[in-house]
Order: structure tokens, then sequence, then C-alpha cells
């Protein structure tokens, strides 16, 4: 196969979606060419970076911060949850 192909391939490459024979294939053509080799390793080490992310943590102090961000820009949002009470103030009682 030529380099073009080889180049058009190398997301399926990243992506672990090519059949082994095209894989093995893909990998003596990067021998060769050193840029396309570049090109395969640090895509693929990006994809496999990407897949074992567990993503980012959304607790409910993320939740009360997003909220208090929209009502201070104005919008009305009715949460159907109600509000937790450790966000509540506790004011003195005097007597």
């Amino acid at each position: 196969m030529n380099n073009e192909l080889y180049k058009k391939l190398v997301d399926l490459y990243a992506g672990r979606e090519l059949p082994s024979e095209l894989d093995a294939e893909m990998e003596a053509a990067a021998a060769e060419d050193l840029v396309l080799g570049r090109e395969m390793h640090t895509l693929r080490s990006a994809v496999d970076l990407l897949h074992n992310d567990a993503g980012p943590e959304y607790t409910e102090e993320s939740y009360q911060r997003i909220l208090m961000k929209l009502y201070a820009r104005g919008a009305a949002i009715q949460p159907k949850a109600p509000s937790p009470l450790h966000l509540q103030y506790h004011l003195p009682i005097q007597g």
C-alpha cells in the first residue's frame, strides 16, 4: 500500500479498530517512515489515555456551584430536588 492510505488509516490504528494483519502492515510501514510511526504511536497513546480516564467527578458541591453561577446570571431555574441543609445559613438566636 502507499503512504497516503496509511496516513488515512492512522485514526483507525489509534482506536485499535483495524484487523490484526492490517495492524501489522501499518507497524511495518511505520518502521520505514519515521513521521508516520511517530504520528501512529502518539495518537494511539492519546486514545489509550482518554479511554482510561475516569472523567470529571460530579459532586453535590459541583452541582451547587453550577446552580449558583446560573442564578447569578439571571437564570430562573426551579430544581426538582430540595436544597440541601448544609447550604443554609444558621443564624444565632438572640433572646
